[in-house]
């Protein structure tokens, strides 16, 4: 079983908290875990980008000069890729990157980067807290009585969407926020301590149980 330092609403340390077990798999898959970002950024992609080909280009349809006797090298239309202003030759056309996973492949990649920052110690269990108002300042003094090495990113997971919450991180460089609806694997991964309210462990493993 993992446990996570468990620290006050004002950052500071009370001591370690057991993480339920259905979080967890015995040992990270990293395979999966790189399965599923190449599939995550795939999906990021618009692919609507589109150039025009020889044929697309408009004008062209006259011969610049005649073949022989003018001492240029022949051209038959200005529309050739070799020409500035032609079409371009095997540029890219709109396409779907989309990559579909199965629906196991995700659990099990979501729990092995779980297990991972677990075996790091990179997990953080803050009570839950409440602002009656935006503030950043306070914000920065729990981070700072957590004793956070500077330079890490830092993943805040709440239980609900807290709009004061949300508007007194916003502004922290390299802090996140994110409701445990929304986390996902590349979250997990990307960022390199997660800061969890009890409220929001509760809800990863309502999420993870089903």
């Amino acid at each position: 079983m993992y446990k996570a330092e468990k620290f006050d609403k004002d950052g500071n340390r009370t001591g370690t908290m057991p993480l339920p077990e259905v979080l967890f798999v015995d040992e990270p898959n990293f395979f999966v875990m790189h399965q599923y970002v190449r599939a995550y950024l795939a999906n990021q992609r618009q692919g609507n980008v589109s150039t025009k080909t020889r044929s697309e280009v408009r004008g062209g349809g006259k011969k610049p000069w005649v073949q022989k006797g003018t001492g240029r090298a022949r051209a038959g239309t200005i529309n050739s890729p070799l020409w500035r202003h032609g079409g371009v030759a095997f540029g890219p056309k709109p396409r779907d990157y989309r990559m579909k996973l199965p629906k196991k492949v995700k659990r099990l990649a979501f729990k092995s980067a779980l297990t991972q920052r677990a075996k790091e110690s990179a997990i953080k269990i803050l009570e839950d807290i409440t602002l009656d108002e935006p503030s950043t300042k306070t914000i920065k003094r729990i981070l700072s009585n957590m004793a956070i090495p500077d330079g890490e990113y830092i993943l805040f997971l709440t239980a609900e969407s807290d709009a004061n919450l949300y508007k007194s991180i916003r502004n922290i460089k390299k802090v996140h926020i994110k409701p445990t609806g929304e986390l996902n694997t590349y979250d997990i991964i990307r960022y390199t301590t997660i800061i969890a309210t009890e409220g929001s462990i509760k809800k990863l493993e309502e999420r993870l149980s089903r």
